[in-house]
């Protein structure tokens, strides 16, 4: 899961006056077709296709979200309180390690039941907004979980918090390749590559160094995997 940036005060839809009472029923009639859509068929869903499930008109969905920019706000910053918490969770495991694969594994558990956020997280969406607020509020938790984890002595020599963030990613990148043959697969390779960074046996020297946020930034900005076909 990637998390870049830095947290906003003006969501896309903060400034917006109170709908009336049809309009904000409208409204919530969107988001759960969106929700439930972009969850099971992932973002290749259309505006079309919502304003048919949710039994508007298409105009009515284009005036309530002009942009998806606006939509995926509303659909995944739920998302974003559910993995600090996750976080902020795993914090508070007694073994540092643990705590680490804890966020790890239930993070992905989480992209696993929803298609759309899974591929939200791989980049396959422009939202700026929410992910400068992901980024605010769940890097410095991550980063607490790595140095937690790096002062017990459980993490391997020269691991680091990009580290983490590209593994996330690079796992995120299998189990959405994965899903339609075998939506577990990710399992197997997140405990190959935990076992890989954790301390302990004969281990080699890991060359290079973690990727800074700088650098984790034009990484991400260019990792875009083709996506499927409407599922």
């Amino acid at each position: 899961m990637r998390y870049d940036g830095v947290v906003s005060d003006t969501p896309p839809t903060s400034d917006r006056p109170p709908l009336r009472r049809d309009a904000e029923r409208n409204r919530r009639r969107i988001l759960a077709a969106a929700r439930g859509l972009i969850a099971e068929r992932g973002l290749s869903v259309g505006y079309e296709e919502i304003a048919q499930e949710a039994e508007v008109g298409v105009g009515t969905v284009y005036r309530r979200f002009p942009t998806r920019d606006g939509l995926y706000y509303e659909l995944f910053q739920d998302r974003v309180d559910a993995v600090v918490g996750i976080a902020e969770e795993a914090l508070g495991v007694e073994d540092p390690w643990e705590g680490l694969c804890r966020f790890m594994r239930r993070d992905f558990e989480l992209q696993a039941s929803d298609r759309g956020l899974r591929e939200y997280m791989l980049g396959r969406a422009d939202s700026a907004e929410l992910r400068r607020l992901a980024g605010g509020r769940i890097q410095p938790l991550v980063a607490e979980l790595v140095e937690r984890a790096r002062a017990a002595g459980r993490l391997r020599a020269g691991v680091g918090q990009g580290d983490i963030e590209i593994i996330l990613a690079m796992v995120g990148g299998l189990m959405d390749a994965s899903a339609h043959v075998d939506p577990d697969l990710w399992r197997r390779y997140l405990a190959m590559v935990l076992d890989g960074i954790q301390s302990g046996g004969r281990q080699d020297e890991i060359p290079g160094k973690p990727p800074e946020q700088p650098e984790l930034g034009q990484i991400f900005a260019g990792w875009v995997p083709p996506r499927r076909g409407k599922g």
